[in-house]
C-alpha cells in the first residue's frame, strides 16, 4: 500500500500509538495529529501492529512511501503476527529474528522491538555488523 509508518523505539510494538490489547489484537491510541482531530477516535482492533500502524498513518492522511526502517524495505507478511515476515515473539517479550539461507533456517537474533528484528532479516549485512 506504500504507507509512511510512524515507528518508535519506545513503544512495545515499534510504532507510534499501537498498542497490543489483552485478547493479542493490537488497536490504537490516538497521538499527535490523530488527538488533535479527535481525542476519542477509535479505529478498530488489528490482528498485527503493521495493520493497526497502517490504519494510523491513513487516518493521519499520510503521503505513500516504501514501509521502511533506518533506510531499509522492510519485508510484510500479513500471515505472521508480527506484521513481518521472518519475526516471531520471544517468550521473553523480545522479537526473534530468523530467514533461510540456502534451504535452511538462520537464526538472525533476539530483538528489543519488532521493527529491529525486521530490519535485521531485510538487511542481512547490518544484522552481521550489529553483532
Amino acid at each position: 500500500e506504500g504507507l509512511r509508518l510512524h515507528l518508535s523505539s519506545s513503544s512495545s510494538t515499534g510504532y507510534q500509538s499501537v498498542y497490543k490489547l489483552p485478547s493479542g489484537r493490537f488497536a490504537l491510541s490516538p497521538s499527535g495529529p490523530l488527538a488533535a482531530q479527535s481525542p476519542r477516535l477509535f479505529l478498530g482492533s488489528f490482528g498485527t501492529a503493521v495493520e493497526a500502524a497502517a490504519a494510523y498513518a491513513r487516518a493521519a492522511g499520510e503521503p505513500p512511501a516504501a514501509s521502511e526502517f533506518e533506510g531499509v524495505r522492510l519485508h510484510l507478511s500479513s500471515s505472521s503476527s508480527t506484521g513481518y515476515e521472518g519475526v516471531r515473539r520471544h517468550a521473553s517479550g523480545k522479537f526473534v529474528a530468523t530467514r533461510y539461507e540456502h534451504g535452511r533456517q538462520v537464526h538472525v537474533g533476539l530483538y528489543d522491538t519488532a521493527v529491529e528484528a525486521a530490519r535485521a532479516v531485510a538487511d542481512p549485512a547490518a544484522a552481521a555488523a550489529a553483532a
